[in-house]
């Protein structure tokens, strides 16, 4: 049923991004809502799965794909944090905002995320309710999808963290592997992955709203706190960025532009 299915979702974001709140003030550091990111979409599916009907084929492998996405996601998110302390977006936020950063972070971090975390998943919660039709040729594009996004997205990630390991990398511009074809070779992969995710959801007629979610996704990644916000700042931190961004495609993979 629609209504239950966005219902659970509902409840089952409000109580994690509220508990992942209340964490972060215990901890004082907010970045823990980016591992929780991932890990929301995956509490989601799994909620929805144990309490809808529906197509056993369709729901299995929906909550499948979220749950690859979003654990790899999180469990690099940690990987890569963990030890270093509050990213400076949030600590600039708390700076800030002083002693009302707590209401302020709930309600623009939290809140904010647990908002886009629903509208994203619409298509997972929807389509995972839908008694038909049985798994089609728009579920397998979108498997299609799904992996060509898993590609990038795991590959991308690999790549960065070992030149980021090398000393004599210190302050250069990746520029190798993924890196040459696309300026964010992960954010064109998790894009993928939602456009994916959001096909095997449009073969039934409630995921259709999957289609919306994946738009949303999309424009995060583009505009919002994907490539625009970290362009920005890299512009200003990495030497021969500028150079990079004249030879090299923003988001869709294409062959690097001759200097």
């Amino acid at each position: 049923m629609v209504a239950s299915a966005v219902g659970t979702s509902a409840i089952v974001i409000a109580a994690l991004m509220v508990g992942t709140w209340l964490v972060s003030l215990a901890i004082k550091n907010a970045s823990i809502v980016d591992i929780v990111w991932g890990l929301g979409f995956v509490a989601v599916a799994w909620a929805v799965r144990l309490t809808e009907d529906g197509v056993v084929a369709r729901q299995n492998l929906l909550v499948a794909m979220v749950s690859l996405w979003g654990l790899r996601l999180g469990g690099y998110l940690f990987w890569r944090n963990h030890g270093k302390g509050e990213d400076y977006r949030y600590r600039a936020m708390r700076k800030h905002w002083g002693a009302r950063f707590p209401i302020v972070s709930l309600l623009t971090v939290f809140t904010l995320q647990g908002a886009l975390m629903w509208t994203v998943s619409l298509g997972v919660q929807l389509a995972q309710g839908s008694d038909s039709p049985d798994l089609g040729l728009l579920a397998l594009l979108g498997v299609l999808l799904w992996l060509v996004g898993v590609f990038f997205e795991t590959v991308g990630d690999a790549q960065l963290a070992r030149f980021k390991k090398d000393p004599a990398n210190a302050g250069q511009v990746m520029n190798r592997g993924l890196w040459r074809f696309t300026r964010h070779p992960n954010y064109f992969g998790d894009a993928c992955v939602w456009w994916g995710i959001a096909l095997v959801a449009a073969e039934t007629g409630p995921g259709r709203w999957g289609l919306l979610g994946a738009a949303v996704m999309n424009v995060l990644l583009v505009r919002v706190s994907g490539v625009a916000l970290l362009e920005k700042s890299l512009s200003k931190r990495k030497p021969g960025y500028e150079e990079y961004v004249r030879r090299t495609s923003s988001f869709f993979p294409l062959p690097p532009k001759k200097a």
